[in-house]
C-alpha cells in the first residue's frame, strides 16, 4: 500500500507518510528527523520551503544535486503543486546563483526573487519561486530562513504551524526517489575535511565507518593523535565525535567528517557542546565538487539515526541475526512502535556480523558465527514482522503471529 509519484493525487496522507516511514528517510542534514513526522501533518499546510542554503563553506552535497539533477526536482515541484501544496520556495544564496542554479532556473518557470526583493508574500503567491539570499552563515536554519524570505516568525513553533513544510536538499532527492521507483534510503553523501590531506566529497554506504571516511582523505586513523577530534558535522555546525573512528557509522544526517586540534576545538564551543570553527581558519582549499563512491567492506547501520531525539524517536527492531545473508535495499529493521521511528536497510549485499540495541553491521566478507557471536546482544528469539493491512506500515508482528494465528493484521493505530 504505498504511494508512488504516479498516485500522488489520490493518495490519503496516512499512506504518504507511511511510504517515506517504510523508506527510512530522515532529514538528511541538520537534526536528522524522520521526514515521515512531518509529512503525517501536509493537509495542514499550503507551502513548501526546499532549503538550498549549504552555508558551510565545504559543502558541495545540495549544490551538486540541484545542479546535476535539475530535471528531476522540477518534475517534483510541478507534481507537489499539481497535488499537494500551492507554492513552493527553493532558497539558495545569491552568490551560488551563477555556478550552481542556472540549470534549476532553465528547467522550472520559477519566479525570481534577488535579495533586495525579500521577503515575498505568501499570501499572494503561488507556483514556484526561487528566492536568492545574502550570504549570511545562519540562513541555513530553517527559523532564520522562513522569517527573511517569508516574513513568517516561529515562536516555539513548528514551520507546520504556519503553513509550511521545509525540507533540504537532499531529503528531497530521497522523497523523490521513494516516490518515484520505491528506493529506501540506503547511501549518504558526506565530505571530509580538517586535518587530512585531501578534501573529499563521498558517496558512502550508511554506516560506513568514519575510519574509511579518513583513508579515503589520506589520513590513517591509526595515526590521530591525542590532541585531535574528530567531529560530526561541518566548520560552523559540528559535535565531538566519542569513541575510536571504527565505531561511528555515517548516520542519514552525518554531512560531514572533520578532523580538528583538540586546543581549536576548547576555544570554539558553544552551547550544547556545538563546535563552530568556521572562523578558525582558512576552509579555501582544493574542493571535491562532485562525488566519487567508496565502497567499505562493513558497515555500522544505526538503528536511530540521532540519539539525541531518543526521547521521541524510537530506534527500529532488527529483523536480522548473526550470519544472515542479506542483499542491497533488503530491510534489516522495521520501525519501532514506541515513538516515531523509520526501516533500516541494508547498502548492499553481505552477511550479518553484529545486532545491538544500537546498530546492526554487515560485512561484505564471510563471517564467523562463533567469533561474532560474543559482540552481539543476546536474543531470545527472531523478531516477526507484517505490513498492517490497513496503512501499509512495516511493523514487528505480536509474539503470537508468526505462529499462524493470522494472516491479517491491524496494527494499533489503525484499529
Amino acid at each position: 500500500m504505498s504511494v508512488s509519484l504516479q498516485n500522488l493525487k489520490q493518495a490519503d496522507v496516512s499512506a504518504l507518510a507511511t511510504t517515506l516511514k517504510n523508506a527510512g528517510i530522515a532529514g538528511a542534514g541538520g537534526a536528522g528527523f524522520p521526514t515521515h513526522a512531518k509529512w503525517e501533518r501536509i493537509d495542514e499546510v499550503s507551502s513548501l520551503l526546499m532549503n538550498h542554503q549549504e552555508s558551510e563553506p565545504n559543502y558541495y552535497i545540495d549544490k551538486w544535486l540541484g545542479d546535476t539533477h535539475a530535471e528531476l526536482y522540477a518534475e517534483f515541484f510541478d507534481l507537489l503543486l499539481e497535488n499537494t501544496v500551492e507554492l513552493v520556495v527553493v532558497c539558495a544564496k545569491a552568490k551560488h546563483r551563477e555556478r550552481w542554479m542556472r540549470n534549476v532556473e532553465g528547467a522550472t518557470d520559477a519566479t525570481v526573487y534577488l535579495p533586495e526583493d525579500l521577503p515575498i508574500d505568501p499570501t499572494g503567491e503561488s507556483g514556484l519561486v526561487i528566492a536568492y539570499t545574502d550570504d549570511r552563515y545562519e540562513y541555513g536554519m530553517e527559523s532564520v530562513l522562513l522569517r527573511v524570505v517569508a516574513g513568517v516568525a516561529l515562536r516555539n513553533e513548528l514551520p507546520m504551524d504556519q503553513g509550511w513544510l521545509v525540507q533540504n536538499t537532499e531529503t528531497m532527492f530521497n522523497i523523490y526517489r521513494a516516490l518515484e521507483s520505491g528506493q529506501s534510503v540506503t547511501h549518504k553523501y558526506v565530505h571530509v575535511d580538517g586535518n587530512v590531506p585531501r578534501h573529499r566529497f563521498l558517496k558512502v554506504p550508511v554506516g560506513t565507518p568514519a575510519s574509511d571516511l579518513l583513508e579515503a582523505a589520506g589520513r590513517s586513523p591509526d595515526d590521530l593523535r591525542d590532541d585531535e577530534v574528530l567531529a560530526d558535522g561541518g566548520p560552523g555546525w559540528c559535535f565531538e565525535i566519542e569513541g575510536p573512528p571504527e565505531e561511528f557509522g555515517v548516520t542519514k544526517r552525518t554531512n560531514c567528517l572533520l578532523v580538528l586540534d583538540r586546543t581549536e576545538v576548547e576555544e570554539n564551543t558553544l552551547g550544547n557542546e556545538r563546535i563552530n570553527v568556521l572562523n578558525a581558519r582558512d576552509w579555501d582549499r582544493d574542493h571535491e565538487t562532485e562525488p566519487s563512491t567508496l565502497e567499505p567492506n562493513e558497515v555500522r547501520i544505526p538503528l536511530i539515526t540521532n540519539p539525541g531525539f531518543g526521547s521521541l524517536v524510537a530506534p527500529s527492531q532488527p529483523l536480522v541475526d548473526v550470519g544472515q545473508w542479506v542483499e542491497a535495499g533488503e530491510m534489516i529493521s522495521v520501525p519501532g512502535q514506541d515513538g516515531i521511528s523509520n526501516a533500516q536497510h541494508a547498502p548492499f549485499d553481505g552477511t550479518v556480523a553484529a545486532v545491538t540495541d544500537t546498530h546492526v553491521v554487515i560485512s561484505r566478507e564471510p563471517v564467523d558465527v562463533g567469533l561474532a557471536a560474543g559482540r552481539v546482544l543476546e536474543h531470545d528469539h527472531m523478531v516477526y514482522w507484517t505490513e498492517c493491512m490497513e496503512c501499509g506500515a512495516y511493523i514487528a508482528r505480536p509474539e503470537w503471529a508468526h505462529l499462524g494465528a493470522t494472516t491479517e493484521y491491524v496494527c494499533r493505530d489503525c484499529r
